[in-house]
């Protein structure tokens, strides 16, 4: 009988190439990941992956084995789902993953009053901007930018999160308040590095600009937001975000017309429990009522 912790930390060194990368998909440490793989390798006497310089590469050995490992993890996944959704506890643990700015600066308040009001939950939040796999397990409940499509996922669309354009007071001293959105072609504008996101943006309301013509660059949204609070630039910002910050105004230009759809989201397996669905709960009413009023400054 293989040991299925073993094969789990087979099939996350396949997928992601790295022992690192395995360990931080897992939960794991990287020396926990490196015995794993040794182990599995002693129990079959044979090698697994070949280090190369982009990463570890599998054997034919390990190429014979993931099919079927991936079966028993299926397997495997499904029994844990189940059985954490079987429960009529409310105590326990919850793994709620988000965007890095729904996490920092929607979810805080919310996560407050649920532990106030059910202190024997623990959440553990996963603040990424990457997808994480409700089938594999990386997360219980998932809010996420866009309408999840597969069929084994229940979902709620909590609401739709405007956006709009912002600076600081001492940046609009300095280089004067565009009145239209085509005055932003003569400003400094807070950009992506690599996400295209903003450029196609631009392109819409016919003013092509290039990814140079952004003088800061970062992927990273809440870098961004930071460099439009310090006066660097203007940006474009979640309204229910920007109103609650006293040191940006928000710019009168016209309406970019432009919102993030939020959903909610986790595994059909985990609708019977009652933790998750009081998780769930929670979660949609609080950010509903964030994304739906505005905060006085």
């Amino acid at each position: 009988m293989l040991d299925w912790t073993l094969l789990r930390s087979f099939l996350a060194v396949v997928d992601t190439g790295s022992l690192s990368a395995a360990a931080d998909r897992l939960g794991l440490v990287q020396p926990t990941v490196g015995r794993h793989i040794r182990e599995l390798e002693a129990t079959l006497d044979a090698p697994l992956f070949r280090r190369q310089p982009r990463g570890l590469e599998p054997t034919p050995a390990a190429l014979d084995l993931v099919e079927d490992a991936r079966r028993m993890g299926e397997a495997a996944l499904a029994l844990e789902r189940k059985a954490s959704g079987a429960g009529d506890s409310l105590a326990g643990t919850v793994r709620v993953t988000a965007s890095r700015m729904v996490a920092a600066y929607l979810l805080p308040e919310i996560v407050a009053a649920l532990h106030i009001e059910e202190p024997a939950i623990d959440i553990e939040i996963v603040a990424s901007d990457a997808t994480q796999n409700l089938l594999r397990r990386d997360a219980d409940i998932a809010l996420r930018m866009y309408e999840p499509r597969q069929p084994q996922l229940v979902r709620r669309h909590v609401g739709d999160i405007p956006l709009a354009v912002y600076a600081s007071p001492a940046y609009l001293a300095r280089r004067g308040t565009p009145v239209r959105l085509a005055d932003l072609i003569h400003h400094d504008v807070i950009g992506f590095d690599r996400a295209d996101d903003l450029l196609q943006g631009f392109a819409r309301f016919g003013l092509p600009v290039t990814r140079e013509w952004f003088p800061i660059r970062s992927d990273d949204h809440i870098v961004g937001w930071q460099m439009v609070i310090a006066g660097v630039g203007i940006g474009f910002a979640q309204v229910p975000i920007a109103e609650t910050e006293p040191r940006v105004v928000r710019l009168a230009v016209e309406d970019i017309g432009f919102k993030l759809p939020l959903w909610l989201t986790y595994h059909e397996d985990l609708r019977p429990s009652r933790r998750i669905r009081f998780v769930a709960d929670r979660l949609a009413d609080g950010l509903a009522r964030r994304i739906n009023s505005r905060k006085p400054r």
